[in-house]
Formats: structure tokens, sequence, C-alpha cells
């Protein structure tokens, strides 16, 4: 498995593909993640097209049990982020 790509080589690469400097292309960048953050911590969805949707979902209330000492406790309900993969970038990973 590849190593995942860095700020700093995302936003070169950003750069090179807009043809712009990297302090706009990190100014873009930082844009659009404070926008999906902002989106998703209210509640609501984002879709990148070609890419996937990012969501919250809110888990129940639930028993769990911690592997170390095989104690169960309730955990409080609370929210988490997903991403469901868009079928256009399943396709191209598997072809």
């Amino acid at each position: 498995m590849a190593k995942p790509m860095t700020k700093t080589q995302l936003v070169a690469a950003l750069a090179e593909e807009m043809g712009a400097d990297k302090k706009a292309a990190g100014a873009a960048l930082d844009a659009m993640t404070n926008l999906i953050t902002r989106e998703v911590s209210g509640g609501g969805a984002v879709t990148l097209p070609g890419v996937g949707k990012i969501y919250c979902r809110e888990r129940p209330e639930r028993m769990v049990r911690n592997p170390a000492t095989g104690e169960q406790f309730k955990k409080e309900a609370d929210k988490v982020v997903k991403m469901t993969i868009a079928k256009a970038l399943k396709d191209s990973v598997n072809a």
C-alpha cells in the first residue's frame, strides 16, 4: 500500500492541476475543508462528484466491552462521520 499523500503534496498537486500558485491552492483546500466541516457538523451532507458523499450519522446508546478487562458498560449515544464512496471511484480503482 502506498503512503498517504500529505497536505503539502496535495497542495502542490492541486496547484499544478489548477495552474495556480501553491498559496491559492492551499487557500482553496482550506476553504473546502472548512465548508465540508461546517456542513457535516450542522447535520447536513456533502457530495463530492466522482468521490463520494460525506455525512453524519447518529449512533444509539449501546453496550460495549473493554477488551483489556472484559468489563461491559453502557456507551452513550453519539454521532459519527461516515463516507459513502462513489461508484465511479470504486470502478476506477478496480479497473
